[in-house]
C-alpha cells in the first residue's frame, strides 16, 4: 500500500523527527528543527535493509539457534597499519566511515588502498563529489606511482546514478567521497541534510550487503573535531574510523571509535610524505629519542594500545608562581587529572604544590587514553620541582588513586617486554603487576621495581 506524501521536522542534530516545529528537541538543541518533505513510497518499498521478502508477504523471524555463525571473508587493503585498525582487513559487505580535518589525508589514504585493491583483487569504484577525475589522477600518479587499469572514478553526486554504475561495473570496492555531497532525488532537502544523508546511507548499506561489496565512506569534520552533519550516519555504518594529526607534525594516527568486525583499542600510525602515507610499525622509537637516563622533569612511560605497547616521553617542568593563583597547563593530559595528581602529591608525598606553576606536556604530540600514565606524570613533576634526574634508563607505568596508592594498569606484561626489547633497565610498576611477572624468564635483565604507593615510587626513583 503506497505511503501518501507528508511533512515532518526533523532535528539536525539527532534525527528526531516530529509532525511540528519545536523549539527545543528532546536531545537538547535549540534551533534544530527544519522542515522536510516525505516522498511518496510507491510499489517495492526500497527502504528495507538487504532484499529478501517479497512486498505483502509474511515475514518470519527465526530461532537464534537456527541461524548460521558467519564466517566474515575479508579483504587485505595492502596497508597494514589500516588492516590493523579495522580488526585484519575490510570485512566484505561492511560500510567503513572515515572522518578528518582537511588536509590531513584522508584522500591519501583511501587512494592508496583503492590502488592496492584494484592490483590484488579486481575493479575499484571511486566516487568523487568534490573533485575532478584529473585531481583524483594527479593524486594517484603522486603517492601511488603504477596503479591497475582496474581503478575507476566517477565525478557524481546522484545516488541513483552511483548505482547504476555500480550495478553495472559490479566492482570489488566501493570508496563515496564525501557522504555530505551526495543526494537522492527521492528527498528535496539539500545534500548534507538529515533525511539526504540517512536515504543515502541506506542506499549504500543495501548495496553493500546484496552484493556483499564494502563500501568505504568519508565524512568531514567540524572545527570542534565532531563529525560535520547530521549524527545518524554514524549510528547506519559498521566501522567510524576517525584520522588526526597536526599540520605542523608529519604524525598521522588512525583510531576506531566503532567496529562490529573487530576492537577499538587499536590505532594505527602514519608519516606525511611526499610520496604519500607511510606507515610506521614501530611507533615507541618514534616518541622516545634514545633510552638513556633523561634529564630533569622527563620520564619515559607506555601504555597498551590494542595489540602493541606504545612507549612516549612525559615532560613536566615547574616554576615559582609570581602573581596570583598558580597555573596549571597540561597538553596530551586532563587537566582535571593533573589538578588531581598535584593533589595527591601535596598531600600524600609531602611536596608542597600550591606556590609553583605546574607546565606538562606529552612530548611527540600523543593524547594517550587510560591512567596508565599517572605515575610516570608524578615522578617528572617531582623530578622538575627537586631538580634531580635519574641516570638509570627506566620507564614508570601505573595509575594513582585519591589513597596515594598505586594500581595496577592493563598490558603490563607486554610493556615489560617492549621494554626490555628497547634497552631499558628499569621499570617502576604497581606492586600487584611485579609480583605477577617475577621469575618470568623472557624479563631475565630488567629490574621490576614494584611500589604500593607514589610516596614508595619517588623513593625509587632517588635510588
Amino acid at each position: 500500500m503506497a505511503r501518501k506524501g507528508k511533512t515532518v521536522f526533523v532535528c539536525q542534530e539527532c534525527g528526531y523527527e516530529s509532525p511540528k516545529w519545536l523549539g527545543q528537541c528532546i536531545c537538547g538543541a535549540w534551533g534544530s528543527f527544519v522542515e522536510e518533505k516525505v516522498p511518496d513510497t510507491d510499489g517495492a518499498d526500497t527502504r528495507r535493509r538487504t532484499a529478501g521478502t517479497a512486498d505483502g508477504e509474511r515475514v518470519k523471524a527465526t530461532p537464534l539457534k537456527n541461524v548460521g555463525s558467519a564466517s566474515y571473508s575479508r579483504m587485505k587493503t595492502g596497508i597494514g597499519e589500516l588492516d590493523r585498525v579495522l580488526g585484519g582487513g575490510m570485512v566484505k559487505g561492511s560500510l567503513v566511515l572515515i572522518s578528518g580535518e582537511p588536509g590531513i589525508g584522508k584522500s591519501t589514504l583511501i587512494i592508496q588502498a583503492a590502488a592496492s585493491i584494484a592490483r590484488d583483487y579486481g575493479r575499484v569504484l571511486y566516487v568523487s563529489g568534490e573533485e575532478s577525475g584529473e585531481q583524483i589522477k594527479m593524486r594517484a600518479d603522486r603517492v601511488c606511482g603504477d596503479f591497475s587499469d582496474r581503478l575507476f572514478v566517477l565525478s557524481e553526486t546522484n545516488m541513483e546514478n552511483v548505482e547504476t554504475v555500480a550495478s553495472e561495473m559490479n566492482p570489488e570496492f566501493i570508496i563515496i567521497d564525501s557522504i555530505q555531497t551526495m543526494y537522492t532525488q527521492e528527498m528535496d532537502s539539500a545534500p548534507g541534510s538529515v533525511s539526504q544523508v540517512r536515504a543515502c546511507g541506506n542506499l549504500l548499506m543495501r548495496l553493500g550487503k546484496n552484493r556483499n561489496i564494502p563500501v568505504f565512506i568519508v565524512a568531514h569534520v567540524t572545527k570542534s573535531g565532531e563529525l560535520a552533519g547530521p549524527k545518524i550516519v554514524e549510528h547506519l555504518v559498521d566501522c567510524v574510523l576517525s584520522f588526526t594529526g597536526e599540520r605542523d607534525n608529519d604524525l598521522r594516527i588512525l583510531r576506531a571509535y566503532k567496529n562490529r568486525f573487530g576492537t577499538t583499542s587499536e590505532i594505527g600510525a602514519f608519516r606525511m610524505e611526499e610520496e604519500g602515507l607511510v606507515e610506521i610499525p614501530n611507533l615507541s622509537e618514534i616518541f622516545v629519542e634514545g633510552t638513556g637516563g633523561k634529564p630533569e622533569g622527563s620520564v619515559v612511560t607506555a601504555v597498551y594500545e590494542g595489540s602493541r605497547p606504545v612507549m612516549f616521553e612525559i615532560q613536566a617542568l615547574t616554576a615559582s608562581a609570581n602573581v596570583g593563583f598558580a597555573r596549571r597547563t597540561a597538553v596530551g593530559v586532563e587537566n582535571q587529572r593533573l589538578s588531581m595528581l598535584l593533589a595527591v602529591l601535596e598531600k600524600k608525598a609531602g611536596i608542597p604544590m600550591a606556590n609553583s606553576d605546574v607546565y606538562v606536556n606529552v612530548a611527540g604530540g600523543v593524547r594517550p587514553d587510560g591512567t596508565a600514565v599517572d605515575l610516570a606524570v608524578v615522578l617528572a613533576i617531582y623530578s622538575s620541582y627537586r631538580g634531580i634526574a635519574s641516570s638509570r634508563r627506566l620507564i614508570a607505568i601505573g595509575e594513582v588513586g585519591l589513597t596515594g596508592g598505586v594500581r595496577s594498569v592493563s598490558g603490563a606484561d607486554k610493556i615489560a617486554m617492549e621494554a626490555k626489547r628497547m634497552g631499558y633497565e628499569e621499570i617502576i610498576l604497581p606492586m600487584r603487576d611485579a609480583k605477577k611477572l617475577k621469575g618470568e624468564k623472557r624479563l631475565d635483565g630488567l629490574n621490576l621495581t614494584g611500589v604500593n604507593t607514589v610516596s614508595d615510587a619517588i623513593r625509587a626513583f632517588k635510588e
